[in-house]
């Protein structure tokens, strides 16, 4: 199955990556790309957290989505999917939402090598990032994807160094706010937003080439490559 990528990185990066656990958080349109690039990327060992179902409205760019899973758990929808692609794939999911009431409960099950926030909500997002530090955790956390319409102006950062992206900036703050010390990687945007208003606007291919990114970027901190 994963003879071609071994052909790529060598037998020893290979089973880095087989050894690897991941926590992936959210499985929309960055999530759930993320999720199926790190699966066909050789990982076995990946847990998911997302409390929505599949609407209409994801269709548009979300890997769960299609007419047949409408109404369905993303979690139920994405474990699927990863074990059609590997079925000795080691799956844990969690049908809720991730906030610091129930941060510390879902970190102390499982012993994470990596976590990638791929949520949308601000408040997770500094959870997360103040759990995974706490604990020397390796993690990355996208910014926004919606609003754009340029996946080339997509780039891995830290947060300080962040510019344009509305959320960047609101956790940008929060960072230097509260004077946090280590380093936040984030995949952001240089794209001034398109488009404003009470309803995001998106596509199918600035979320999923975010998510493409982040899986290379973990696959490759996983091999030692950066």
């Amino acid at each position: 199955m994963f003879d071609r990528l071994k052909l790529l990185i060598g037998e020893d990066c290979f089973n880095k990556i087989q050894n690897a656990n991941i926590l992936v958080v959210g499985v929309g349109g960055v999530g759930g790309e993320c999720i199926i690039s790190l699966v066909r990327s050789g990982i076995v060992n990946i847990s998911f957290i997302d409390f929505d179902v599949v609407t209409l409205s994801n269709i548009n760019r979300q890997v769960v989505a299609y007419n047949s899973t409408i109404g369905m758990k993303k979690v139920d929808v994405i474990e699927k999917m990863v074990k059609d692609i590997n079925p000795l794939c080691n799956t844990l999911k969690y049908d809720l939402y991730l906030d610091n009431d129930n941060i510390n409960d879902i970190f102390d099950k499982t012993i994470y090598d990596f976590v990638i926030d791929c949520c949308d909500s601000k408040e997770t997002k500094k959870a997360i990032i103040k759990e995974c530090l706490n604990r020397d955790i390796s993690f990355i956390s996208s910014m926004g994807t919606g609003n754009k319409l340029n996946p080339d102006d997509l780039y891995i950062t830290d947060i300080r160094k962040t510019s344009i992206d509305p959320l960047a900036r609101i956790i940008r703050k929060w960072v230097n706010d509260e004077k946090i010390k280590g380093k936040v990687p984030v995949l952001c945007s240089k794209e001034v937003p398109i488009h404003s208003g009470k309803v995001v606007a998106s596509n199918s291919f600035v979320p999923n080439s975010a998510g493409l990114l982040i899986s290379s970027y973990v696959i490759k901190k996983i091999i030692g490559k950066i």
